[in-house]
Parts: structure tokens; C-alpha cells; sequence
């Protein structure tokens, strides 16, 4: 959430910002933000009045007691104070809600070194690691190598219908394998910890990330108890929703406190399934495991002081970018256009990785500084030290990435390693997670 103060200082150089993003910005209805503001400051100042009023009559009734006079008609107009502040409180806290309803469906700002763009065409590339093979043969894609090891999309669709898959055998072990290999890695050698987290959340806790409002048709959502019944413990059933990523709950795991500057930096990793309804794709990535209702990401969060989240960025993604070297794929990094990026993100990066079927890249993972606008949201600060004594407290700066998607890296791993007989050679360092397996066979 991006501070209103800032909006109230400079809204022109704000709205310049969204525009940015999307040209003419739809996010803020900059009129009525203008009048919801200049109402604010007249009902803040009338009530100021108002109580200065009340003061001072409660002073001049007592003088006038004192002195044997009738205070009648002054005690009528205080008497009338009451209601004329309790109208201007109702109407201030209804202006504050309408506001705070502007504020959460407001995107992040957009980093001056992020590149402006209407959407992907305007990304930039960074750079490129690894020569895509160039095969003898021609490469099938991951549905048809990954179906004899176990990729069953047939049962998937009959239990759950359609972007479901049901693994078993050799598929189901190299799925787990990969997840395992890149929590491993992420906490012995990029110093994250290992977590594990629910998988259903609270409301509040998505509009701490981001995901709501503006997101709510991307979930899947559900209510704790019946509706309208109390739950068991006495309590009232809540609207709760399957996360569509782990970013939510590890990010959230600071929400409404105040760290200590010696704490940080905090990074997180987390192994889980990801549940997204794809609402508006339609038609998009129909075959495979590309685009999937349910699938599994090791995610990576950071929470840093705010000078150093540029740099934790860099390094997330270079912690990304290891997880694909060691599997030995190809991939390009991407920097993220204004019009590209997500929602809560200030800067982005995209990893895609080669997909020799589709002779293209496809993202396999995000990294993204989100600077200081989802801690907003979750009342996230800490103490900064200023002359070796705590300082007031301020907003941490919060990073999220994928470290990586687990089933893109399963689809690139059949893609770009199957051979002419059908098997799939196993990335060395994906072996001691199969047994010393060196090569996957239906």
C-alpha cells in the first residue's frame, strides 16, 4: 500500500508514476480523491472548532455560576455540541474507509531504473546462461515423454477436471526429488530457512501480499464453517482462501510487529502447493503441466532494512538463477516492464527457461522487491539503530521470489534432457535425491 501521505504531498507526481504503469492510469479516480480530501480537512477543521467552542463555553458557564448568572441559553448550545462532533466523527470515518479503499487498490510504484513498457514486448533482457542442445532428433515436448514416466493428465482431469495432473512412478519421484534438491540448496548454501505453512489463509492475510482486493477472482476461496453458524470454538466462520503462492503466509509470518534491526535480514523458503484459478486464461497453455490450477514452487522470501533491498534482490535472483545451472538448463533473465510487472512489485525479474519443444522461453520464476508496500499493508517495521540506540520504528522493505517452480523445472528437466528412446538422463545433481538413479525410464 502506498503511503497517503505521499499521495497528499504529491499527488501529481504519483498519478505521473501510475501513468507508468498504464497510460491514462485507471487506478485512481484522481477527482474524487481530491474531494474526499478537501472534505476531510473542512470536517477536521470544524471539528477542531467545535471542541475549542465546547472548551471555552464550559469555561465561560463556570464563570457565569459563579457569579449568580443564567447559563440556560449558553448551556443550550453546548448541549447541541455533542451531535454536530458525533456527525462530523461518522462522516470522517466514512471518508477514511472510502480512502483506504482507494489506497488498497493502488499498485506499487515503479523503480526509476524499471523499463517503461505497455506490457512484455517492452521487457529487456539482461542476459543468457547455457546453449540450448542442439539435438539429433527431434524433441517431443514434456507430455509426451513425461506420459510413459508417469505423467497421467487423463485421471488428473477425471478426479479434478481440466489443468490437473496425477503423477506416479518415475515422474512422482523426479517431482519430489526437484523440490527437495532446491530447499537443500537454498537452505545449506543461500542461508534461507526452511519452513513449512498452511495452505489456507485468513482474508487479511492476502490483502497484506497484495492479492486482495484486486485479485479475488484468482483464488480459490472458501468459508471456515457454515455461513451465518458459529464455528465450534464460538467463533464466527471467516472467508478464508487456498494461497496461490507460499510468498503469502512466509511474508505475512512478520505481519503487525516490530523487528529488531539485528534480526534482519530474514529469508524464508517454503515447499507447497500453489492453487490458482487462471481466471482470463482461457485457451492459454491447454496441454501439459504448463499453466496448471494446482502446482508445487519453492518460494523464496526476504524481509531487509530498506537500504538493502536492491541488493537482496540481486541476490535472490542469483539464488534462483543456481537452481537452473545446477540442473544444467538453459535460461535467459528478464527485466520486467512497467506495464509487465505485478501488482505489489517496484522492480522485477523474470528467469525463462528453454523449452526445446516450443524452441522458446518460458518463466519459471519471478523475483521482485516489493520495497516497503506490502509491509504497509501488514504493519511490518523495526528498530533502526541511529547512534547505536534505537530509532523510531520503519517500515521493512519486503522480497519475494520462485526458487523455482517445481513443475516448469520438472517440465524443462523431461524437455531438455529426454533422449531418443523415450528415457531422460538425470541432472547429477538431482541423483542423490533418486537413489543414484543416472537415468529415468517409463
Amino acid at each position: 500500500m502506498l503511503d497517503i501521505n505521499l499521495l497528499r504531498r504529491e499527488l501529481d507526481a504519483v498519478v505521473a508514476q501510475l501513468q507508468r504503469r498504464k497510460n491514462p492510469q485507471p487506478f485512481l479516480d484522481v477527482p474524487r480523491f481530491t474531494a474526499l480530501e478537501a472534505e476531510r480537512k473542512t470536517i477536521q477543521t470544524a471539528t477542531e472548532q467545535l471542541q475549542a467552542q465546547r472548551n471555552a463555553a464550559s469555561r465561560q458557564i463556570g464563570q457565569m455560576k459563579a457569579r449568580g448568572e443564567d447559563t440556560t441559553a449558553l448551556m443550550a448550545e453546548v448541549n447541541l455540541i455533542p451531535g454536530q462532533l458525533e456527525a462530523g466523527a461518522a462522516r470522517l470515518d466514512a471518508i477514511q474507509a472510502e480512502l483506504q479503499g482507494m489506497l488498497m487498490a493502488l499498485p506499487n510504484l515503479p523503480q526509476a531504473d524499471v523499463p517503461d513498457g505497455a506490457d512484455e514486448r517492452g521487457n529487456t533482457e539482461l542476459r543468457r546462461w547455457g546453449t540450448p542442445r542442439a539435438f539429433d532428433f527431434t524433441p517431443r515436448d514434456h507430455v509426451d515423454v513425461g506420459v510413459a514416466l508417469g505423467l497421467d493428465f487423463e485421471t488428473g482431469a477425471l478426479l479434478s477436471g481440466s489443468r490437473f495432473t496425477f503423477m506416479r512412478g518415475p515422474a512422482a519421484r523426479l517431482h519430489r526429488a526437484l523440490a527437495q534438491f532446491m530447499l537443500d540448496l537454498h537452505t545449506t548454501e543461500h542461508g534461507y530457512t526452511e519452513c513449512y505453512t498452511p495452505y489456507i489463509v485468513n482474508r487479511e492475510v492476502l490483502e497484506g501480499t497484495g492479492q486482495l482486493p484486486k485479485f479475488k477472482d484468482d483464488m480459490f476461496w472458501v468459508y471456515r464453517g457454515s455461513v451465518g453458524d458459529e464455528d465450534a470454538d464460538g467463533t464466527t466462520p471467516s472467508e478464508q482462501y487456498l494461497i496461490s503462492t507460499s510468498e503469502i503466509p512466509l511474508t505475512n509470518s512478520v505481519r503487525e510487529r516490530i523487528l529488531e534491526a539485528a534480526a534482519l535480514p530474514i529469508r524464508l523458503t517454503a515447499h507447497s502447493p500453489c492453487f490458482r484459478s487462471e481466471a482470463g486464461s482461457a485457451g492459454r497453455d491447454t496441454r501439459g503441466m504448463i499453466r496448471q490450477h494446482q502446482f508445487d514452487k519453492v518460494e523464496m522470501v526476504q524481509i531487509v532494512q530498506p537500504g538493502h533491498s536492491d541488493a537482496a534482490l540481486e541476490q535472490m535472483v542469483g539464488h534462483a538463477e543456481a537452481v537452473l545451472q545446477r540442473l544444467e538448463l538453459p535460461y535467459r533473465v528478464i527485466t520486467l516492464c512497467t506495464g509487465d510487472m505485478g501488482f505489489g512489485a517496484a522492480k522485477t525479474y523474470d528467469l525463462e527457461v528453454w523449452l526445446p519443444a516450443q524452441d522458446t522461453y518460458r518463466e519459471i520464476s519471478s523475483c521482485s522487491n516489493c520495497g516497503a508496500f506490502q509491509a504497509r499493508r501488514m504493519q511490518t517495521r523495526f528498530r533502526p539503530l541511529v547512534g547505536g540506540q534505537a530509532g523510531k520504528p520503519e517500515f521493512v522493505h519486503t522480497l519475494n521470489g520462485s526458487g523455482v517452480a517445481v513443475g516448469r523445472a520438472l517440465v524443462a528437466v523431461l524437455e531438455n534432457h529426454q533422449q531418443p528412446d523415450g528415457s531422460v538422463r538425470v541432472p547429477a545433481a538431482l541423483r542423490p535425491y533418486l537413489g543414484g538413479l543416472e537415468v529415468l525410464r517409463g
